[in-house]
């Protein structure tokens, strides 16, 4: 088989090439891949839990989390954000932003993200169609950051802009011309310094004011700061939006479990609430991969691992592990017990808002079953062309108004 997992295209016209990674999980698990430079494809299961719990093994801070060769000048500033930093560095730093996503914080936000859910329906409910992405699942995220950075509502545009351009620089429809990434970062620095000004001088109950006061002597300096407020924006805001995409359109091809939940959802309830959040997940791997890379000399997979090798961890195919999951390729809202990795295969970069993300799909889809129990697929769903996020740009929908 002709093995080629980064080629963009691949992903804008297909989605995730479950194929091939089926295949490499029988014949070739960790597998050298053609690149430049050649990396360790990493596609079974236990291979990426490894490979994530073992950071003295396999380095993020090293070469960055990222899949692309950094340059000198993004290492030296990249290395300073949690998710390119390995224990100890990384151990301070998330003790630190920890305050701001105890179980809580989260709590208290269920309300606040229930009510958003209400007024983006309410305000497509109307009109009979929508653009699921644009008018309903890229707004939830966006809100939920605005609050929990204490940031205005109205900024949401500039932050979904900021995040696009950070992270679909293969995309024509989010790239331009004289933006290789750092433009849209710089501005995003920006914002951020303007927000710590305003939160020292006027602090509030929100993450930005615990983030900044010193606790335990200690705190963030402005620059580890300014890469906290990029990776929530970017972190809080993809993962989210295209598991709600992504899970809307695994309901419109497997129509019987849209059934399910809409027979639960109107008996008043039940198991699925708990369960469904974490299938939809599994299924769509919003995340589809990470590097690392080799700080010795190790063996992986049968395989011996040459220190400074590039080692990429495939989520999207350690979530169809056939040893892990029964009938992987079957999309199960029941599915329990469900021990997918698409927060993370565990370790110390295992996703800091798992829990407000669940919530925010529990939530949404709860709104979707009372309001729009028949909405339905009107057209094609256009894909982002990437193969780091598992992305969908569009999407119409139709429903009774």
């Amino acid at each position: 088989m002709d093995i080629d997992l980064v080629d963009p295209d691949l992903y804008a016209n297909g989605g995730i090439p479950h194929e091939q990674l089926r295949w490499l999980r029988a014949n070739a698990p960790v597998y050298r891949h053609h690149g430049d430079p050649d990396f360790w494809a990493v596609t079974r299961f236990d291979d990426v839990v490894h490979v994530s719990r073992h950071p003295e093994i396999f380095s993020s801070h090293s070469k960055l989390a990222l899949f692309p060769e950094p340059s000198e000048e993004q290492l030296a500033m990249q290395r300073m954000m949690m998710l390119n930093q390995d224990p100890p560095e990384h151990t301070r730093k998330r003790a630190i932003v920890n305050r701001g996503f105890t179980p809580r914080t989260i709590g208290r936000l269920e309300e606040h993200v229930r009510s958003i859910c209400h007024d983006l329906i309410e305000e497509v409910a109307g009109h009979g169609e929508a653009d699921f992405v644009h008018d309903i699942s890229a707004p939830l995220p966006l809100y939920v950051i605005c609050e929990l950075l204490g940031a205005p509502p109205e900024d949401r545009e500039k932050i979904f802009d900021w995040s696009n351009r950070l992270v679909a620089e293969d995309d024509p429809d989010y790239r331009k011309p004289e933006d290789d990434g750092m433009v849209a970062a710089g501005e995003l620095y920006a914002y951020a310094n303007e927000l710590a000004v305003r939160r020292r001088e006027e602090p509030r109950d929100d993450i930005v004011t615990r983030l900044l006061q010193p606790h335990g002597g200690e705190e963030l300096s402005v620059d580890e700061f300014d890469l906290f407020v990029m990776l929530l924006t970017v972190a809080g805001n993809e993962t989210t939006r295209n598991a709600a995409s992504g899970g809307m359109l695994a309901f419109f091809e497997h129509p019987d479990q849209w059934r399910r939940m809409v027979d639960e959802h109107t008996a008043g309830g039940g198991r699925l609430s708990e369960t469904f959040p974490d299938e939809i997940v599994r299924w769509v791997s919003p995340v589809n991969l990470f590097k690392r890379t080799a700080t010795r000399d190790t063996e992986l997979g049968g395989q011996r691992i040459a220190e400074g090798d590039k080692v990429v961890v495939f989520y999207s195919s350690a979530n169809r592990d056939e040893d892990v999951f029964t009938d992987p390729d079957t999309f199960d809202v029941g599915r329990d017990p469900n021990p997918h990795i698409g927060f993370g295969g565990g370790g110390p970069h295992f996703c800091l808002g798992a829990h407000l993300a669940r919530m925010e799909l529990r939530v949404l889809f709860e709104m979707l079953l009372e309001r729009m129990p028949d909405i339905t697929q009107a057209g094609e769903a256009r894909r982002l062309r990437s193969n780091f996020i598992n992305g969908i740009k569009e999407m119409p929908v139709r429903f009774a108004s």
